[in-house]
């Protein structure tokens, strides 16, 4: 039986051992399952994303937006597309929107500003992933209603960051997201399993800081090699390893909203109901108009981006309800518990 307790602890060289083979993942899709239940319930929050840019100034090794990819087709949607867009999610019952984009400083702290404002008057929640900006911007755009942050520290290692992002650190990115979360945003969190040279004890360490900065979103995926990036030669994340991460995840923050990633989805076609069976309770639409859809290029073989552009909604309740949970109709908002106890 697994120590349940050394997991929820943070015990690293117990976390390592577990995640270093696949002879405990039954024992933990279970237990995950049943603290998935307990804690968030059956319901399946739906975040709708607009990815609004795909111009990046960063120089991410494994992404496809990055600023030195000259083959990807660049976009920029206008603040009245993006809030069209939005209009359109409210509309069809959705009650949170994330807008999503690469580092990109077209997008001023006024427009920003505008969007949120705009947006607001919806009365859905918003999420903001447009990476590191100022901790004053941080401040504007949260007394302005933004509501949540989604800000993935993808390796928890400093060497491997380091290694990954020229340029940047791994404390910086710490800095930000604990600004954000002294800030009152719901903060997220996450990482890739199966980056090159990655180890057992790495991702231990990424679930050392989900627990440390008690992340209230956790995303979690596989790392998906991208043709136009220096890791097009590199070996993907597998499967099982993101599902055990995913549901060590959940035991160790359990009231965490996590959500079964696109990029599961996108390596095996069942990929995202297993997530939600070993964890996860959110999923989040591709709304993201044509024609831009298919140029926000992270990673190749990214499922949902030909199709009809609203079809992503009624196709993820379809899922949802096939493996016998319930599509949220609220804003999803984390919930919080005095107590935490596992008796599993």
């Amino acid at each position: 039986m697994i120590d349940v307790k050394k997991i929820q602890n943070i015990d690293l060289d117990y976390l390592t051992h577990i995640i270093e083979t696949d002879k405990y993942d039954e024992e933990i899709f279970r237990i995950a399952d049943e603290i998935r239940r307990k804690y968030v319930g059956e319901e399946v929050h739906l975040r709708a994303i607009i990815e609004f840019s795909n111009y990046c100034s960063q120089h991410c090794l494994y992404c496809g937006l990055r600023a030195e990819n000259k083959n990807l087709q660049r976009y920029r949607m206008t603040v009245d597309e993006i809030v069209e867009r939005a209009r359109l999610i409210a509309n069809l019952g959705i009650k949170t929107v994330v807008l999503q984009s690469g580092e990109d400083p077209y997008y001023t702290t006024e427009m920003i500003s505008e969007i949120i404002s705009e947006i607001k008057k919806l009365d859905v929640a918003i999420t903001l992933s447009i990476g590191e900006r100022s901790f004053e911007e941080y401040k504007i755009w949260k007394e302005l209603g933004a509501d949540r942050y989604l800000m993935r520290h993808e390796t928890a290692s400093p060497q491997l960051y380091a290694k990954l992002h020229p340029g940047d650190t791994f404390e910086n990115r710490r800095a930000h997201l604990l600004e954000i979360k002294r800030l009152g945003y719901e903060t997220g969190a996450g990482f890739m399993v199966g980056l090159p040279d990655q180890t057992p004890y790495d991702l231990a360490l990424d679930l050392a800081f989900i627990k440390e900065i008690d992340a209230d979103m956790i995303g979690i995926g596989p790392f998906i090699p991208n043709p136009d990036t220096p890791l097009k030669e590199s070996t993907g994340g597998d499967l099982q390893t993101t599902l055990r991460m995913v549901a060590l995840a959940r035991i160790v923050v359990p009231t965490a909203n996590i959500p079964a990633t696109t990029a599961l989805g996108s390596i095996n076609p069942f990929g995202r109901q297993y997530g939600l069976k070993y964890g996860a309770n959110v999923i989040m639409p591709n709304l993201t108009p044509n024609p831009y859809r298919p140029n926000y290029s992270l990673y190749p073989g990214k499922i949902c981006l030909f199709e009809r552009d609203t079809a992503c909604v009624e196709c993820t309740k379809t899922m949802i309800k096939s493996i016998g949970l319930v599509v949220g109709e609220g804003y999803g908002y984390r919930r919080k518990v005095e107590e935490v106890s596992v008796d599993c």
